[in-house]
C-alpha cells in the first residue's frame, strides 16, 4: 500500500515558540500518535489539512502538497475526515440533518442520496435508530459516533482523529473505539491522537511517540510496546501500562 501521507522537516511556530521541530513521517494504514501532552500531537494533525499554517517543511497528502499556496486545500480537505474531542455537532439539527449537511452543500450527493447515505453510516456506527433525534438527546460517546459518521459522509480515503475519546465518560470510550477500529480494518487511513494505550497497541500497524516537538520513536506496535528503543518512551510508557 503506498503512503498516504507524507511530511518531511515539518516545523511550526507560534510567534517564537516552536512546537514542531522539524517531523518526518511516512503514513498509510493506521497510525496512532502517543505522547505526553503538549508534544505537539495535535498541532501536527492540524497541519495535515492545513487547519495550521505550516512554517516550514513540506506535507504531501494523496500526492497534493499542501504546503504549497497553490494546491487547492478545501478540494484537498473533501477527501479527509476531521474527529475532534468535542463533536462540533449542529444542536438545531437532527442527526439525520448533521450528516447530510456537508455532502448537499458542496452539491456532491442530492438529497435524496445524501439522506440514504446518513441512514447506512448510522447503522454503520451503531446508531441506525437515532436518525430523527437531536444531539441534546444523545450520550456523548452516541454524539461522537454521530460526528464520526458525519466524517464518512463525504467519502474521504483518510480520517483524523484528535483525542476522539477524551471527553467522555469511561463507559462510553468503548462503543467510540470499536466503530474506530472497524474502520481501520475496512481499509481506511487513519491518523490518531490518542492517550488509549491498549487501542493504539491492537489496533494501529504504526506508532509514534512524540514529546517536545519531535518524534522520538516510531515503528510497529509490537516494537515500541514491546521493546522501546529510547528511555522517554520507555518512561511514558511504564507510567501507562502500570500507572
Amino acid at each position: 500500500m503506498e503512503n498516504k501521507i507524507s511530511v518531511h522537516n515539518l516545523k511550526k511556530n507560534f510567534g517564537k515558540l516552536e512546537v514542531l521541530k522539524d517531523i518526518s513521517i511516512e503514513i498509510r494504514e493506521v497510525v496512532c500518535m502517543i505522547g505526553p501532552s503538549g508534544s505537539g500531537k495535535s498541532t501536527f494533525l492540524r497541519c495535515l489539512n492545513r487547519l495550521e499554517k505550516i512554517t516550514s517543511g513540506h506535507v504531501v497528502v494523496d500526492g497534493h502538497p499542501i504546503s504549497d499556496p497553490n494546491t487547492n486545500i478545501n478540494k484537498v480537505r473533501e477527501n479527509i475526515g476531521m474527529v475532534f474531542q468535542h463533536f462540533n455537532l449542529f444542536p438545531h439539527l437532527t442527526v439525520k440533518e448533521n450528516i447530510t449537511l456537508a455532502p448537499t452543500e458542496l452539491k456532491l450527493m442530492g438529497k435524496e442520496e445524501a439522506g440514504r447515505k446518513a441512514l447506512e453510516l448510522l447503522a454503520r456506527v451503531g446508531l441506525a435508530d437515532k436518525a430523527e433525534a437531536y444531539p441534546g438527546q444523545l450520550s456523548g460517546g452516541q454524539k461522537q459516533r454521530v460526528a464520526i459518521a458525519r466524517s464518512l459522509a463525504m467519502n474521504p480515503d483518510i480520517m483524523l482523529f484528535d483525542e476522539p475519546t477524551s471527553a467522555q465518560d469511561p463507559q462510553m470510550v468503548g462503543e467510540v473505539l470499536e466503530v474506530m477500529r472497524k474502520l481501520g480494518g475496512a481499509g481506511l487511513t487513519m491518523i490518531i491522537v490518542t492517550h488509549e494505550m491498549a487501542f493504539a497497541r491492537d489496533v494501529s500497524s504504526h506508532v509514534a511517540f512524540m514529546a517536545g516537538g519531535v518524534i522520538v520513536e516510531e515503528g510497529e506496535p509490537s516494537q515500541i510496546f514491546g521493546a522501546p528503543k529510547q528511555l522517554q518512551t520507555q518512561e511514558f510508557l511504564s507510567r501507562f501500562m502500570h500507572g
